[in-house]
């Protein structure tokens, strides 16, 4: 008991100390707006009559170089360091727009430095075929790949042709398709879902839930798991000890950014996973399925378990998105991100995305929905009743992901994990759901930095 209330109390102080120190942290919306804003001006000769304003502003470039003059002056106010390439981008922006001068007094300070971004604003402003082809085109592959920064200077310095001006268009005009038409199509799918389960539920002929069961532990024990094992041992202890060990490890293979950035998520978050899995592990040990089956897995039918995941994501969808929109206009963005949306959305690396998308999609559904929907919810709803077991497992879930400006829509997503949890009886389906969550915002996150 004492050590759980120790595990407790340092839970409590480390999860608040998290939450402040995450309005500390940037926030990744305003990347998302501006890549989307990019796209539609990208895509804005493949777009006519009434799709473009659906697809995008009516005046997509001017909205975006409005945008980056907000976000500069935001950085500006904030004491941090100018975005150089944000800078460029905004001098392109300009000379897109009209506005030779200033185009052009943007890209003199900017040339007045000394690092890739100067050498690339002094080619823009010598004379057409001043400098070589090859010189040209090193000053393009220093740029990251995607985006309307590296289209436009390279069509300012190579050439439409030799950029795949058209190509490059289509392609936006797709990715715009994707990140806008697909997800309304699914929040309208989800509504309809929503709207017939709670007809049914009305009508009474909704499909009874089964009898809950769960893993034979105390409330201490899921104190122990989730203070002790999850907080005290996965987040802070665990990270001081693996972290020095990766980067050594990463450092003697000349392993490079963003591959190394990769490594270490997944290695760090298997980490994670270590001591609150050895601890269940050792609280469940000599419960068979006879004592409850711990942990209803279930995975058999697995057509069963995808068709109860989808269900779950469609309904869960347009609850979030509502609570995501009335907190935007209520709070603004509190900022806050998780740092794993960022990198995703910044790299265009494969070996990279494919760290960043095994740690998301897979092993963080399997050990997130094993501690709070196969372990915690379970022991809460014996004393709680189901719904207090789904309400409490949803708030440390929020919580535990440290980040106060997701808390209110991940409280949403526990809630609908932990509703599916109740109503099919099956750990399985939640994992699949939490995945389908989790691998809708990474497409969306390298559908937009390609």
């Amino acid at each position: 008991m004492a050590l759980a209330l120790v595990s407790l109390a340092l839970s409590l102080l480390l999860w608040l100390n998290g939450l402040i120190d995450s309005l500390n942290r940037p926030s990744v919306g305003n990347d998302l707006n501006r890549r989307q804003l990019e796209l539609a001006v990208l895509a804005e000769p493949q777009l006519s009559g009434p799709l473009q304003p659906l697809l995008g502003a009516r005046n997509p470039a001017k909205t975006l170089e409005e945008a980056i003059r907000t976000e500069l002056r935001q950085a500006q106010e904030q004491g941090g360091n100018p975005d150089l390439d944000l800078q460029l981008e905004q001098a392109l922006l300009l000379r897109h727009l009209g506005q030779t001068e200033p185009a052009d007094a943007l890209l003199r300070q900017l040339a007045s430095g000394d690092d890739a971004i100067a050498g690339l604003a002094q080619a823009l402003q010598a004379p057409p075929g001043a400098r070589a082809e090859a010189e040209r085109q090193q000053l393009i592959a220093a740029i990251p790949q995607g985006g309307l920064l590296r289209q436009w200077s390279c069509e300012a310095l190579l050439g439409n042709e030799a950029c795949g001006t058209a190509a490059a268009s289509r392609q936006a005009a797709w990715q715009l398709l994707a990140v806008t038409v697909l997800p309304v199509l699914l929040l309208l799918v989800g509504i309809a879902a929503l709207l017939r389960e709670l007809w049914l539920n009305w009508r009474g002929k909704a499909a009874e839930a089964p009898t809950l069961q769960g893993p034979l532990l105390s409330g201490v024990d899921a104190v122990l798991l989730i203070a002790g094992g999850f907080v005290v041992i996965g987040e802070l202890l665990t990270p001081l000890v693996v972290a020095p060990l990766v980067a050594g490890v990463l450092q003697q293979l000349a392993i490079a950014s963003p591959l190394r950035e990769g490594i270490t998520v997944v290695c760090l978050y298997l980490a994670l996973m270590a001591g609150p899995l050895v601890i269940l592990a050792l609280m469940l040990r000599g419960q068979s399925e006879a004592a409850g089956m711990p942990l209803q897995f279930r995975w058999l039918p697995l057509s069963r378990n995808l068709r109860q995941a989808l269900k779950g994501f469609l309904m869960v969808l347009p609850l979030v998105s509502l609570v995501g929109w009335l907190q935007g206009l209520l709070w603004g963005d509190p900022g806050g991100s998780n740092p794993l949306l960022e990198l995703v959305l910044n790299s265009h690396n494969v070996p990279a995305l494919t760290c960043f998308g095994i740690t998301a999609i897979v092993l963080a559904p399997l050990f997130e929905e094993t501690v709070f929907r196969g372990a915690l919810l379970p022991v809460a709803a014996r004393k709680l009743g189901a719904l207090g077991g789904i309400l409490l497992s949803a708030v440390v879930f929020a919580v535990a992901h440290l980040s106060l400006g997701e808390l209110l829509p991940l409280l949403v997503l526990g809630i609908g994990l932990g509703w599916l949890r109740v109503q099919s009886g099956r750990l399985g389906s939640c994992v699949l759901m939490h995945a389908l969550w989790n691998a809708l915002t990474f497409a969306n996150l390298v559908v937009l930095g390609w």
